[in-house]
């Protein structure tokens, strides 16, 4: 029987976030924010000109599909190794974090990763980027940014762009610590000012993929379409619509996504998933991005589990 990520509990938990969420996660949420500290230790390695120019690129390769051309593949990692063996892969153009598997690689829920766990695992990753020049997208949840504080933004930016040479973020609209949906108006706020702040710091070409969750959250559809049209509006370059975890992707929904927001999308694509929509089902349907978020991880957990069980078969 082929294993298949999406048969793993990640998937089959309930739709809601906050099924996910444990009593250490309530406790801990306060600690999740930025350390100015640690961002100012990590901002000094790399190179503006080449980020700005990786950036470029990155941008560019959310626009193939309207030339014809084939989307945008990520294949989510969560360390050095399996950064090097995705980068090794022919059709490897860019890296991307997912901050599930970042938290579960050191034995925390995706809720309780604090934003200087988050940017220090991704700094093995982001080594791994520079090494094969490629672009590094970083998964920074919710933004890390208390209610309201506009320069929390503009420091996680920094950090980003300074100490990882991040070229993108994916971004959500609910706040990590409360399950809630953030008030649209300010998350239409923080496109802008994370755009803002990396033109500052001479990367103008800043890849914001913006996730829209009232799906995700037991709301509507077409919320989600709504609130992603007002997101590129206002400088994502794709939005992500995740997809209720206990709910099945039909493709007709799916294609109704990629048309209303003129294929401007990041659909996660449900790895060996019986009658799913594939990679290249996605990218017939005309999706600018395609991701699959902790799939590898999972996927690798299962093959070390199958392998271990092996040397215990006494």
């Amino acid at each position: 029987m082929t294993f298949s990520p999406f048969n793993t509990p990640y998937f089959r938990t309930a739709t809601l976030k906050s099924s996910f969420i444990t009593p250490a996660a309530a406790t801990t949420s306060a600690t999740r924010y930025r350390s100015l500290r640690f961002i100012t230790i990590m901002a000094t390695s790399f190179s503006p000109t080449a980020t700005a120019e990786k950036a470029t690129t990155f941008k560019s390769l959310h626009r193939n599909i309207a030339g014809g051309g084939k989307p945008l593949l990520l294949a989510n990692v969560y360390d050095a190794t399996s950064a090097r063996v995705v980068a090794s892969l022919p059709g490897c153009a860019a890296l991307a974090t997912a901050s599930f598997a970042l938290a579960q690689s050191i034995g925390k829920t995706d809720e309780t990763l604090t934003l200087d766990e988050n940017l220090s695992l991704a700094r093995p990753i982001a080594a791994v980027a520079n090494e094969f020049n490629l672009p590094l997208t970083v998964d920074i949840q919710d933004g890390y940014a208390p209610r309201g504080d506009k320069q929390a933004l503009v420091d996680v930016t920094a950090g980003l762009v300074k100490g990882l040479g991040a070229v993108g973020v994916n971004l959500e609209d609910s706040w990590h610590e409360t399950c809630e949906m953030m008030d649209e108006e300010y998350a239409v706020e923080r496109i802008s000012i994370m755009l803002s702040a990396a033109a500052d710091l001479g990367v103008s070409d800043f890849v914001v993929n913006a996730r829209s969750d009232t799906f995700l959250m037991g709301g509507s559809l077409d919320e989600s379409i709504r609130r992603g049209k007002k997101y590129l509006e206002a400088g994502a370059e794709t939005v992500f619509i995740f997809w209720p975890r206990g709910e099945a992707m039909k493709r007709e929904d799916v294609q109704r996504v990629i048309d209303e927001l003129d294929g401007r999308v990041n659909i996660s694509c449900r790895l060996g998933q019986k009658g799913g929509l594939t990679t290249a089902d996605l990218a017939a349907m005309g999706a600018a991005r395609v991701s699959v978020g902790p799939q590898l991880y999972l996927a690798v957990a299962e093959t070390l589990k199958k392998a271990a069980g092996a040397v215990f078969a006494v």
